[in-house]
């Protein structure tokens, strides 16, 4: 394969990654008479089961031996705890009538994870970097004003997304390696919260009928394809690609907000999401700027 075909596939993985991503707001509605909760645990159940499976078929014999080491497991073990943090808190705002605030926690996610690698990790940030922060801060403050509170839910979104992510680069595993130890890890507190709502008749699998349940079913669908989708179009792009990207998933998700859902774009809020854009402009176009000098820099001969 080229590398032209290999740059497009990449392209169309990450389409369907990020597209999937920005649709799913769509799904969770589906199954709101489950509770948030109750499809919390079922997507982590579910997605255990998917990924095991996958795990069996696509990876080497005694992957898991080579991840069985007490700060990996740490590490995966600290990761799904955040996750389950960020996936629960997805499906309350979704199903609660705050899509446009959970797309604005994805559009702040990538200025908050270089903010937490300059804190956490040590690097250093642009000058032009640390304006988009300051816009950031700005939107939020702005926000803050317009809905008479802290924009949490965007906050909650972004910060635990960003610190999953150093989690994981901690890690450095393989998609489906991973997955497959988060889930595992937290299956047994979600299988007794499932045992425990059907003891109590809360449950609503199989209870609500065969469609309702083949969807509960369905949200480990919906956690692994994207998941492997964004792992094929990784390997395949460079990470500039990839950011630019990015910004697919919230984008659609302002648009289901705002067209499909029906919520509330004031003045304030235009002027808030307004300063985070101009803050992604500015980060992507400094890390545009950066990758084309680093790729002149290659291009350079070696002196004699």
């Amino acid at each position: 394969m080229s590398e032209q075909d290999r740059q497009r596939r990449g392209i169309l993985y990450g389409l369907g990654a990020y597209g999937l991503w920005g649709a799913v707001p769509l799904f969770w509605p589906l199954v709101a008479r489950a509770g948030s909760l109750e499809l919390l645990a079922h997507r982590v159940v579910w997605s255990l089961v998917i990924s095991a499976v996958l795990a069996l078929v696509l990876l080497p014999r005694g992957w898991f031996r080579r991840m069985a080491n007490r700060r990996t497991l740490l590490m995966l073990g600290l990761a799904a705890a955040v996750v389950s943090v960020n996936w629960g808190l997805y499906i309350w705002a979704v199903n609660h009538g705050h899509v446009l605030e959970t797309s604005l926690g994805y559009y702040i996610n990538p200025i908050l994870s270089i903010l937490v690698g300059v804190v956490v990790l040590g690097e250093r940030m642009a000058p032009l970097q640390w304006v988009s922060v300051g816009l950031a801060a700005l939107a939020v403050v702005v926000l803050t004003v317009e809905y008479g509170r802290l924009p949490w839910i965007s906050l909650v979104l972004a910060a635990s997304f960003a610190t999953y992510g150093v989690m994981k680069k901690q890690v450095n595993g393989g998609a489906v390696e991973t997955l497959t130890v988060e889930s595992a890890l937290l299956t047994p507190v979600a299988l007794g919260y499932l045992v425990y709502l059907q003891v109590a008749g809360g449950s609503t699998f199989v209870s609500l009928g065969w469609a309702h349940s083949l969807l509960l079913v369905a949200t480990g669908v919906v956690t692994v394809v994207p998941l492997l989708f964004f792992a094929s179009a990784a390997t395949r792009l460079p990470l500039t690609t990839l950011g630019l990207l990015q910004y697919l998933a919230p984008t659609l998700q302002f648009l289901l907000g705002v067209l499909y859902f029906g919520e509330q774009m004031s003045t304030g809020r235009w002027v808030g999401f307004g300063l985070v854009w101009v803050a992604l402009m500015l980060m992507s176009g400094h890390g545009l700027h950066r990758a084309n000098a680093n790729r002149r820099g290659r291009l350079v001969p070696e002196p004699v």
